[in-house]
């Protein structure tokens, strides 16, 4: 079983605008939480979005606000990250992660430690 975050990663000008794909193989997307984090060369991997199990509340981090738009069609067993007018200091590895249980979704933001699955990250440059 794996979260797959492969799809929609790549490279785009300034301002412009990506769709990210994390599809789950081997558990139902639907019984987790779902976050986006992302990772810069020499960075800490640092939160961006997360969503609750059916979708009805989602945190974004201040970097995040108002640009990105996490969603899920459980259905589809996929959450995506819609990123929009996009910055070069957005160039990161993203990778999304699923965890079965969260009290408070928000904390998912800074606490990412014992994930129960990870993607295996897709690269987002963005140009200047």
């Amino acid at each position: 079983a794996r979260c797959s975050c492969r799809v929609g990663g790549g490279l785009v000008p300034s301002g412009g605008s990506l769709r990210l794909s994390c599809a789950a193989s081997g558990f139902t997307l639907a019984d987790y939480v779902i976050a986006w984090y992302r990772q810069a060369p020499g960075k800490e991997r640092e939160g961006v979005s997360c969503i609750s199990k059916i979708g009805d509340s989602a945190y974004y981090a201040e970097s995040a606000k108002g640009r990105f738009v996490i969603s899920r069609d459980n259905a589809k067993n996929t959450v995506y990250l819609q990123m929009n007018s996009l910055k070069p200091e957005d160039t990161a590895v993203y990778y999304c992660a699923a965890e079965l249980y969260r009290e408070s979704l928000s904390t998912l933001l800074t606490d990412y430690y014992g994930l129960d699955y990870w993607g295996e990250g897709t690269q987002v440059t963005v140009s200047s």
